[in-house]
């Protein structure tokens, strides 16, 4: 909790310094992308302004590949050669997927509805 200060300016102020800073997502709901270092692809199922996982996930990523925090990542059921998985992805390591091929992945009959124009169609019961 932010400490009260005589002025809603000085707590405005206050607040913004907290923030984390704006930003724009570069993907929506139902596009399918590729990892840019990595041989997988995926569709995103949901979207984080800013990182949001365990301090021990982004930990776990070398250094020298780390992403900055402070920019939008990804929910993706994702796909490779070998299998199906949910990945968690920055915005700086994914590119459009032009390949206009549909993601293999069982969870997206469950989540989407058709697949057209290289994205999917979240299904309505899934819509705000």
């Amino acid at each position: 909790m932010l400490p009260r200060s005589d002025t809603p300016i000085e707590d405005m102020a206050a607040a913004a310094l907290m923030a984390p800073p704006i930003t724009h997502a570069r993907f929506s709901i139902g596009d399918v992308v590729r990892h840019r270092l990595f041989d997988f692809r995926g569709v995103v199922f949901d979207v984080d302004p800013v990182f949001a996982n365990s301090e021990e996930w982004y930990e776990a990523i070398p250094e020298e590949i780390r992403p900055d925090r402070d920019q939008p990542f990804y929910h993706l059921l994702a796909e490779n050669a070998e299998a199906s998985y949910v990945a968690y992805v920055s915005q700086q390591n994914l590119v459009t997927d032009d390949s206009a091929e549909p993601v293999d992945h069982p969870a997206i009959k469950g989540m989407f509805d058709a697949f057209a124009d290289g994205r999917y169609r979240l299904k309505r019961e899934h819509r705000h």
